[in-house]
């Protein structure tokens, strides 16, 4: 992105998040997924494990077995990846890994980010291991996590609260173009200021993402009353529908409780009529037959789960998302694949 950091923001966020939240030993083994060049492994996989002169892991990441099996093998303390790898690890624990059972007697810190983090995932990875995933948002403009929680101040489902050093806010703007913060409960854009900020290099973003003393990040969010702060939508990525504002991550999280689904990922497409339409892109669990059968199954359950105008109109069964390196959901790729509809909403057959 051409972001610009001092080295003092170097010091900064190893002294926020990773002092205050993550709080890292001399002894532990830092491994993870993300490539170094993105922020999240460049933290977690350089900057902490430096700092308090821990030891730092790296592998040819390959997938969850191999994941696994490195844990076990190089006694990994402090994991960093993202959720879809937790979800890919989740079934994999119970199958003998080449030396034996899976071993994670070693883990004590596991970090996710890159992308909302749903109820769902952290519960059954806290249900199958006894550890409590610490979620976060951070951005390459600000270098790191600055929204998280650890321990028993975990909410699932809910990012967390402001890392110390840092303060948050939920803004909307008014009719003059000026922020303003909302009340809790209200959806609107999460506004960051702390030790870190974003400065583009020459880049006319900067305008739009620093304003009024604070950092845009561009995520819609809203703050509850106990002061924490939930996942709704990236602001350009919300539904509009019929009038109504849908947020994907929320139809999302309700697919991935159904057991024959595997991932999940919720987009609008133009439509005449409703301005958009909710479509689903869901990768089946094996030996589940994609199908029309399968999206009126998975439509009705959806509906028991959420109100009627959330439900997907249309429903896409691809063999894999689209993913960046770092494991974060390309939507735009799935927006460029609007299907057609069908009769009945439904969309047989396997996409690649």
């Amino acid at each position: 992105k051409g972001c610009v950091h001092f080295h003092r923001d170097v010091l900064a966020v190893a002294d926020t998040f990773a002092a205050r939240v993550l709080r890292p030993r001399g002894d532990d083994v830092f491994a993870g997924t993300p490539p170094l060049g993105f922020t999240f492994g460049l933290g977690g996989l350089v900057v902490f494990p430096l700092r308090v002169g821990a030891s730092a892991l790296l592998d040819q990441w390959s997938g969850a077995a191999r994941t696994l099996a490195v844990i076990a093998a190089h006694r990994v303390s402090v994991l960093f990846t993202a959720p879809t790898a937790y979800r890919a690890m989740l079934p994999l624990l119970d199958e003998p890994g080449p030396a034996g059972p899976r071993d994670l007697s070693s883990l004590r810190r596991c970090v996710s980010a890159g992308e909302h983090l749903p109820a769902a995932t952290w519960e059954s990875w806290y249900a199958r291991t006894g550890l409590r995933i610490i979620d976060g948002i951070g951005a390459t403009e600000l270098l790191h996590i600055f929204i998280s929680a650890a321990d028993e101040a975990v909410r699932p489902g809910r990012t967390g609260v402001p890392v110390p050093g840092y303060q948050a806010r939920i803004v909307a703007e008014d009719e003059r173009g000026k922020l303003v913060p909302v009340p809790d409960g209200t959806p609107g854009l999460l506004a960051v200021r702390g030790p870190v900020g974003c400065r583009y290099l020459a880049d006319e973003r900067q305008r739009a993402y620093v304003r009024e003393g604070w950092n845009i990040t561009g995520d819609t969010y809203v703050r509850d009353a106990e002061g924490y702060f939930r996942f709704v939508a990236r602001a350009d990525d919300m539904i509009i529908s019929a009038g109504y504002n849908i947020s994907g991550p929320e139809v999302e999280e309700a697919l991935l409780r159904h057991p024959d689904v595997c991932e999940a990922a919720v987009v609008g497409c133009p439509d005449e009529q409703r301005g958009q339409l909710v479509v689903a892109h869901v990768v089946l669990a094996p030996k589940v037959e994609p199908g029309s059968g399968t999206a009126e199954r998975l439509r009705r359950f959806v509906r028991g789960e959420l109100a009627a105008y959330k439900c997907p109109r249309r429903f896409v069964f691809p063999t894999a998302l689209p993913r960046t390196p770092t494991g974060k959901l390309q939507r735009y790729r799935l927006r460029e694949r609007a299907p057609q509809p069908q009769p009945g909403g439904g969309r047989g057959g396997r996409q690649p």
